[in-house]
């Protein structure tokens, strides 16, 4: 025989679950301080012009 559900504890357990991972993304996008996203944007401006140098013209 199959086991019992509780729909609602199941949905509740479900939103949970998503609220974790959301939370875990945002703590990665905006957990950085202020100088740890300075210092990405400027090194991605630098391998941006890098790339931009090294373009061959037609």
């Amino acid at each position: 025989m199959a086991d019992l559900v509780n729909f609602n504890k199941a949905r509740k357990a479900k939103v949970r679950d998503q609220d974790r991972t959301q939370a875990a993304q945002n703590r990665i996008a905006f957990g950085r301080t202020k100088a740890e996203k300075t210092l990405a944007k400027a090194e991605r401006e630098k391998a941006d012009r890098a790339l931009d140098g090294a373009k061959r013209e037609d």
